[in-house]
């Protein structure tokens, strides 16, 4: 058995930070700074609904933003961009919109595998959307929520109005609150816009590291 020797030096360092951190009688340098309630660092957003500041917020990071009225209007307008981008295949992550898009005909749409390269465009959900920043929160927790939102050259999510929020503290407790402080997932990913970095000469890339094109379809309801 590997025996590991501390030098005593080291040893009697250590000691006296845990007698520091044990003794109730240390001072705290500024303790009247417990009593300060928290402050919003944030500058105070426009009057207007959070639905309306992330639209706003979003398209200006070079999101394409779709309102839809239902879930029905989500199929037709979905069919509509699919023809006029001349997509030829969709991958779908979430079964439950994966169902609903087979049950409506949209016969481009596939049950997502990692190992097809050739599709156009993916579509997933998101744990939350961000009104202040436009941006949209994903996790490994979410169905190949890894890969999906990177690994295809268009992105579309699927975002309903008790998704949207006003800022990302409220976001990060909304994970909290679905998956326990103590089981969140591995990996969240808070991402704004297409895939873009200007690294090269200072020149704008767009679909770098990730998906060239960004669609949100908000279905109202």
């Amino acid at each position: 058995m590997a025996v590991f020797k501390t030098s005593k030096a080291k040893e009697n360092i250590l000691k006296r930070v845990r007698a520091a951190l044990q003794d109730e009688s240390v001072r705290k340098p500024f303790p009247e700074l417990d009593n300060i309630p928290p402050v919003n660092v944030y500058a105070p957003m426009e009057q207007v609904s959070p639905e309306e500041n992330f639209a706003y917020e979003f398209s200006k990071s070079g999101g394409n933003f779709v309102y839809c009225s239902d879930e029905d209007d989500f199929s037709v307008q979905l069919r509509e961009l699919a023809l006029a981008k001349q997509w030829k295949e969709i991958v779908c992550a979430p079964a439950n919109i994966f169902t609903f898009l087979v049950h409506k005909q949209l016969n481009f749409v596939r049950d997502l595998n990692l190992w097809n390269t050739q599709a156009d465009a993916c579509i997933t959900e998101c744990e939350a959307a961000v009104a202040r920043t436009g941006s949209l929160l994903f996790s490994s927790k979410q169905p190949f929520g890894r890969t999906a939102p990177i690994y295809f050259p268009v992105h579309i999510i699927v975002v309903y109005p008790h998704n949207i929020v006003d800022d990302v503290d409220i976001a990060l407790k909304l994970m909290q609150n679905k998956y326990g402080v103590h089981n969140m997932p591995s990996m969240i990913n808070l991402n704004t816009g297409p895939s873009r970095t200007a690294d090269i000469e200072k020149t704008l890339v767009t679909g770098v590291h990730g998906p060239k094109e960004v669609y949100c379809f908000f279905i109202n309801q």
